[in-house]
């Protein structure tokens, strides 16, 4: 059963509680660590985006187009549709042959209020680059234009994009392809549902690629290369994976996935981290994700000071004045 992980505050009164489940696995896959249901079944969300981009790596789409490190991290991303992300996934379709017109993943603005403002105001359309998810898609689409797949249907579960996608997940996972569930996420892509205890084994696999096997192990490090390296890529500007990811240096390989997931692999720690907020909330993902890792004594105190506005933060009324906080209340088990 979720046990309750963060209250809001309103002043002195306690006005929301979020319940969630936190799941902390070694290198063996071991449970040390949880709170609430470790294997708590759910969608993967976003969070399965870096497993997506390995089987862009292992096709061999990026040295037979020419990709960049910095155009692979933006397929690991939910990215803010800035200048700098647009830029990059338009090179990806350029270099594969193809054009926005392929992107199947809808038209969206962004993430990013700031950043869709900008666009509003200067009369931009939404554009299916701007989605937050077109990275992934036009990495699906590079594989299937290095191996011939079909392109128009490169969304169907029954595609083999989708097909190396699922064996791969399972592979890091540490589970089989016949027990990962298969629902549409938000962009309409296949989404992949599993206990929280897999995806953690998966982000410690990801972060420690002694752990998987060695068809697996060189994609893994090229994705954490790009994430860590271009961390702005990967959300962006003030973006919580992209600030926790620039001020820990490349010890950790961490992704959002939407209504309420997050995933964290420790590098060169053998540990991987899975976070569920039962309500899906979103806006008190990062505390959580904070508080678990100081409680893992992952972070250190400067960066815990840097990134303090993401641990307890801060709830204002309209006038700008402090009435209220997110803040974590739980303590883990193990």
């Amino acid at each position: 059963m979720s046990e309750i992980l963060v209250n809001v505050t309103r002043d002195p009164i306690v006005e929301n509680i979020h319940r969630g489940d936190i799941v902390v696995v070694n290198g063996e896959g071991k449970t040390v660590a949880y709170l609430g249901d470790p294997d708590k079944f759910t969608c993967m969300r976003s969070a399965a985006k870096p497993f997506q981009a390995c089987a862009v790596q292992e096709s061999g789409a990026i040295d037979y187009f020419g990709l960049t490190e910095r155009e692979l991290a933006v397929m690991c991303g939910s990215h803010y549709a800035e200048d700098f992300h647009v830029m990059a996934v338009l090179s990806i379709l350029f270099k594969i042959g193809l054009d926005e017109r392929y992107l199947k993943c809808g038209l969206s603005y962004s993430l990013s209020e700031k950043v869709t403002m900008e666009y509003v105001k200067k009369g931009v359309e939404k554009k299916s680059v701007f989605h937050s998810c077109s990275g992934k898609h036009a990495g699906m689409l590079a594989i299937a234009m290095k191996e011939d797949f079909d392109a128009h249907t490169y969304l169907s579960p029954e595609n083999p994009v989708q097909q190396r996608i699922l064996e791969l997940i399972a592979d890091f996972a540490d589970i089989d392809k016949e027990d990962i569930k298969i629902a549409i996420d938000g962009c309409g892509a296949p989404v992949h549902a599993m206990p929280i205890s897999s995806m953690a084994k998966a982000y410690m696999k990801l972060a420690n690629p002694s752990h998987i096997e060695e068809k697996h192990a060189a994609a893994a490090r090229k994705i954490v290369m790009a994430m860590t390296g271009y961390p702005e890529m990967i959300a962006g500007t003030r973006g919580f994976d992209s600030e926790l990811m620039r001020v820990t240096r490349g010890r950790m390989a961490a992704k959002v996935g939407s209504d309420g997931v997050y995933c964290v692999g420790a590098v060169r720690k053998d540990i991987g981290i899975a976070v569920k907020i039962e309500d899906g909330n979103m806006r008190v993902l990062s505390s959580v994700v904070m508080e678990t890792l100081k409680q893992l004594e992952l972070i250190s105190d400067e960066e815990l000071a840097e990134l303090k506005h993401f641990h307890i933060r801060d709830i204002k009324n309209s006038q700008g004045d402090k009435i209220g906080e997110i803040r974590p209340t739980f303590r883990l088990i193990g």
